[in-house]
């Protein structure tokens, strides 16, 4: 049953698929093409069933375009009608809970029953630029009081702060004191035991950071599951994995993006981040054998390749893990091949076209 947190999986996909975006920015391109690249990838996600797509958070990253998700967001909302769209996530120590409260409130009231919160404990950038982001004395405190900018954050949401607290005249508008109102389900991101205990703990569903941290995804599912109490918003553990995965009309061409995207990663993990450099300066650029290494271990957790081994990956990855939902983020230089990369996942599994039923044709594929 499909509610405000569970999905329906379509077609002959394993678990609902979704879409976590980094509005990556190429070589040659710009911001604002890549933001009209992510409007075009939402829209083909709700005509092909994807579930949600989720905007990340990052900051002082030149080839990432996701720095303030409640605004991408909105614009997704008005570009779309159906499918969810949510924070994957909002970094909560980079902002004063009433402020993420009234953005999400926002964006509820403007597309009502679709919003995700999703939240980190990350600054999601370095060190120097959370500091700016949060302005002096605020940067060695705040990641140590998550649980309880959480606790006030969902207070601030539902507008029930007890009598005598500080904050129970202060009102996160739009919300409830305007009258009765729905909320966006919180989520815990994270990539590692800490939130996973954490949403365990508070009924919570969780999102795990596979596509950056695999070697700790089973431990971290292992502890969600084990540790969970069932709350008001679940009753059982709900937990979905961010998954790198990179469809293309070729496995030769598959492997050429994928590439172009490691190199990028490997400038950013050594201090040089930049655009997401082209295909063919990946295969041109002069790798140590120590980049080399970093690049053939990275590549080696993103699943790519055709249509069909892509679907195999997923379809092992869901085998071996047992996530309830997986979101797919493809991460490539132009944003055609990021945007072909959902035709073509949603293709493998022979998840419906709305517009194509609509008209009167065949699914792409029978599940």
């Amino acid at each position: 049953m499909e509610d405000a947190i569970r999905g329906i999986a379509q077609g002959a996909a394993p678990v609902p698929l979704s879409v976590l975006d980094l509005v990556t920015v190429g070589a040659g391109s710009t911001a604002g093409a890549s933001l009209r690249t992510s409007v075009e990838i939402s829209r083909l996600a709700e005509r092909r069933g994807y579930h949600r797509h989720w905007v990340a958070e990052h900051h002082s990253m030149p080839g990432v375009a996701s720095s303030a998700p409640a605004v991408i967001l909105a614009h997704l909302a008005a570009h779309t009608s159906r499918i969810r769209l949510g924070s994957g996530g909002v970094m909560l120590p980079n902002h004063a809970p009433l402020v993420v409260a009234e953005q999400f409130g926002t964006l509820e009231a403007l597309a009502p029953g679709r919003v995700d919160l999703g939240l980190g404990r990350a600054p999601g950038t370095d060190g120097a630029t959370a500091r700016a982001l949060r302005g002096p004395g605020r940067f060695d405190e705040q990641a140590e009081e998550f649980p309880r900018a959480l606790a006030d954050l969902t207070r601030f949401l539902d507008d029930d702060f007890p009598s005598g607290h500080p904050y129970a005249r202060v009102h996160a508008v739009p919300g409830p004191v305007q009258g009765p109102a729905a909320r966006p389900p919180i989520w815990l991101l994270g990539s590692s035991g800490y939130s996973a205990r954490l949403a365990a703990e508070l009924g919570l569903p969780f999102a795990f950071a596979h596509h950056f941290s695999a070697a700790n995804t089973l431990p971290a599912l292992d502890l969600y599951r084990s540790s969970f109490r069932p709350s008001a918003v679940l009753d059982e553990p709900y937990a979905l994995i961010g998954v790198s995965a990179l469809a293309a009309d070729t496995g030769g061409e598959a492997v050429r993006q994928v590439r172009a995207a490691a190199l990028s990663m490997l400038r950013l993990r050594t201090g040089r981040p930049g655009l997401v450099p082209t295909p063919e300066e990946a295969e041109s650029y002069p790798y140590s054998a120590a980049e080399r290494e970093f690049v053939t271990d990275w590549t080696r957790n993103v699943v790519h390749g055709t249509a069909d081994e892509v679907r195999a990956g997923l379809d092992a990855l869901v085998a071996r893990t047992g996530a309830d939902e997986l979101m797919l983020t493809s991460n490539a230089h132009a944003g055609e091949a990021r945007r072909r990369s959902y035709e073509l996942v949603a293709d493998a599994y022979g998840m419906p076209d709305r517009a194509a039923v609509a008209a009167g044709a065949a699914p792409v594929r029978e599940p």
